[in-house]
């Protein structure tokens, strides 16, 4: 499968969160390219511009726009879905793709370990603030990027989720949030389900991806060793950003997806996207809704239109 057996998406409106860049920015190019009215939500409103430029450089005539969203602020996630939302139109495809990976401790604006608070909370929150939109539309979809790091995951440190009383394991921390991305993404499926919703909720990852995410990490690390080893990765080992983002294309467009997959890689890392196996652990209902009741609390942002 590959971006050509897309569909034609006139008509249809695509918000992507992270999309300046990386998978984010090769799948809205992509939505793009197929007629779609992609809106490039990005944390830097500045990259987020020069991104809708070089989309129209590649794609004259697009129907692309970028708009300021900071995942790791709930007021600036409010902010963005209550200006959404101000349009009256209807949401078609929201891809909670942006995603901070290995860095060392920080908080959000709201006091929330950043990993968390940023992949998992910030994204909770918007989709929850954009449901009404969602669910105008005829048969909406919610792609989560997640990662082939939700295996290594441990339990949700349901008791903990700040990392306040043990010392704190960057990468623990981002897998974490990774499991948080999918207990979400197949909780909404089933919530959905139970309400006769017209929504769709997928799961994906991309695989081992040359992006700056990691080097990015290595650098707010402060190692120069790091950044090297990370550079050697992405050049000798990781597939491009372009199919790394298959993943979500083929999760947001394929006919024959259905709520409730997990999409990755055929090779578990690399090769074109296809129907994939997830940790037995990210299906735990009763995980996924403790996930869900902690995430309305700490965000604020109740699912009304979806009862439990």
């Amino acid at each position: 499968w590959t971006a050509e057996a897309i569909p034609d998406l006139s008509g249809k409106t695509v918000i992507i969160t992270g999309a300046n860049g990386g998978i984010g920015w090769e799948a809205a190019l992509q939505f793009a390219r197929k007629h779609a009215h992609t809106i490039l939500a990005c944390r830097a409103i500045d990259r987020g511009r020069a991104a809708t430029q070089r989309i129209l450089a590649s794609t004259p005539g697009a129907s692309v726009e970028a708009m300021q969203l900071d995942l790791a602020s709930l007021v600036s996630i409010r902010a963005f879905a209550d200006k959404f939302c101000q349009r009256g139109q209807a949401l078609d495809l929201l891809c909670n793709n942006a995603g901070v990976t290995g860095i060392p401790y920080q908080s959000t604006a709201d006091g929330f370990e950043m990993q968390f608070g940023t992949n998992h909370l910030g994204h909770f929150a918007l989709t929850g603030l954009l449901l009404a939109p969602l669910l105008a539309a005829d048969g909406a979809r919610v792609v989560t990027v997640s990662s082939a790091s939700h295996w290594l995951s441990g339990p949700i440190r349901f008791d903990d989720i700040n990392w306040k009383r043990e010392r704190y394991r960057k990468w623990i921390a981002y897998a974490q949030s990774k499991r948080a991305n999918l207990l979400f993404a197949f909780e909404l499926q089933r919530r959905a389900e139970l309400n006769g919703a017209k929504l769709m909720s997928v799961g994906t990852h991309p695989g081992l991806t040359a992006t700056n995410l990691l080097l990015s990490a290595a650098r707010l690390n402060g190692s120069a060793t790091q950044e090297s080893l990370m550079r050697l990765t992405n050049r000798l080992f990781a597939q491009s950003a372009a199919m790394g983002a298959l993943t979500t294309l083929y999760a947001a467009t394929a006919p024959e997806i259905r709520g409730g997959d997990f999409v990755g890689p055929q090779w578990l890392m690399w090769g074109y996207p296809y129907r994939a196996r997830c940790s037995a652990a990210v299906r735990d209902q009763s995980a996924a809704v403790r996930l869900w009741e902690l995430s309305e609390h700490l965000t604020g942002v109740g699912y009304c239109l979806l009862a439990k």
